[in-house]
Parts: structure tokens; sequence; C-alpha cells
């Protein structure tokens, strides 16, 4: 019991003291995942919009590949980047593989479906309400997916809040790809699983205190985004209703 609570005082007093070690892993790990997410975004949203606006043949098949890829294995998505960047694959003349980039390439495989998908579903709900109307007034499907994704944009920073919550939380892939070698591509998840095999409880715990607190905030973040956006459509409705009775 003395241990237990021992390794928590020690890992706290890493977290307070700043200790070099620990906030070197932490800015690592977040910079890896914000790279990732941020590119994730970028590629997500304008498949997401895309394919909430635009008809196809094909496109229910292209829409289970999209909802199969959401319960893809970290482990099995950081087997595929190993192969492929390994110096027998097709990609090792790029010389990634155990780098920062080849993590950011392997999150990315991981978030990029969900931010699509998630798009999708935000815009293509979006579609359904104010869609005809933005037809009737002359927008082709590119112009309607900009003003969707603008009018739902608040819902859309909460897309983006939950690909980095992913991202950061990721383990299996960046272990694989990473090699979780010590200052170069060791992250918060796999420094945690090391130095739990090692014995180093208190860096372990450290690590994990600041994993639950970055999660934390981001899910904080996401309800205040919630809640906010939801007066601010409870105060136009009002309004909107307002001057009808006027």
């Amino acid at each position: 019991m003395n241990t237990f609570f021992d390794s928590i005082a020690t890992a706290l007093e890493l977290v307070v003291s700043l200790d070099p070690t620990l906030w070197s892993i932490v800015r690592r790990s977040l910079a890896v995942s914000a790279t990732a997410c941020a590119l994730s975004c970028m590629l997500g949203l304008l498949a997401g919009a895309w394919l909430a606006v635009t008809q196809f043949r094909g496109r229910r098949f292209v829409m289970t590949l999209l909802n199969t890829s959401l319960a893809l294995p970290s482990v099995v998505v950081g087997l595929v980047v190993y192969l492929l960047l390994s110096r027998s694959g097709p990609l090792g003349g790029l010389g990634w593989l155990f780098t920062f980039k080849a993590m950011v390439l392997a999150q990315m495989i991981l978030v990029t479906p969900l931010v699509t998908a998630l798009t999708r579903q935000v815009i293509e709900d979006a579609d359904s309400q104010h869609g005809e109307q933005l037809a009737s007034l002359g927008a082709g499907r590119l112009m309607r997916s900009l003003l969707l994704a603008w009018d739902e944009r608040y819902a859309l920073l909460t897309v983006g809040m939950a690909a980095f919550g992913r991202a950061v939380s990721e383990v299996g892939a960046v272990m694989i790809v990473g090699g979780n070698i010590e200052g170069f591509t060791r992250v918060m998840t796999t420094a945690i699983a090391l130095e739990t095999s090692k014995g180093d409880l208190p860096l372990a715990l450290g690590l994990g205190i600041v994993l639950l607190g970055v999660v934390l905030l981001l899910n904080a973040l996401i309800g205040a985004v919630r809640a906010w956006r939801e007066r601010r459509d409870g105060a136009a409705n009002a309004a909107t209703r307002g001057l009808v009775a006027a």
C-alpha cells in the first residue's frame, strides 16, 4: 500500500517539478499527434464534405470501407506501415522507419477515417435541412459543402478535438513504426508501457497523469463548445420566433 502511494507522490512530484525526461516525452507526443491530426483534418474534412453532398456509383461500398476502417486495430496499421517503410518495402527508400514521420503517418491512417466519417455525418445532416434551399439559390456541390461546413464549423471543431484525443492515446502503431527510441520516438503511451515493464512506476504514473489530463481537457473543451453552440442556436431560434410573432 505504501509503495502505491509513494509511487503516486513521486509521480506528482515529477509532473509539478517539470522533470526534463517526462516533459520531453510529453512534448514529443503532443507534437506527433498534433501534426497527424492537422494533416488528417485537412484530408478528412475535404473527403467527408465531398461524400456528404455527392452521389455516385459505388458510394455504398465506399461507405462500408470507411465504416470498417474506423475499427482498424492500431497494431495492424502499425504492421502495414512497418512493411511499407521497411528496407525491403515499396517506401523503404524514404528512410522513415523509426522516425517522427513514420509515427505521424501511422496516426494519420488511424485518424483520417474518423475525421472523414464524422464530417460526412455532420455535413449530411446539415444538407438534409438546408441543401435544397442552397441548391435553389444556384449553389453547386462544392459551394454547398463549403457553406455547410462553415455553418457547422463548431461541430467540426469538436471532430478535430476528438481526432486529436484518438491520436494522442494510441499506442500500438507508434510503438511498431517508431521503435520507442529514447530521446527520438518515445511518446507518452509507449513510454508508459515500457516504464511499467521496467518497474519504473513513478515515471509511468506521471506520464499517465499528464495523458489523462490532456484527454480530460479535450473532453471539457468539446463539452464547452457543444454547450455554447446549443445556447447560440437556442438564442437564434428564440429571436426568429419573436420576429415571426411580431
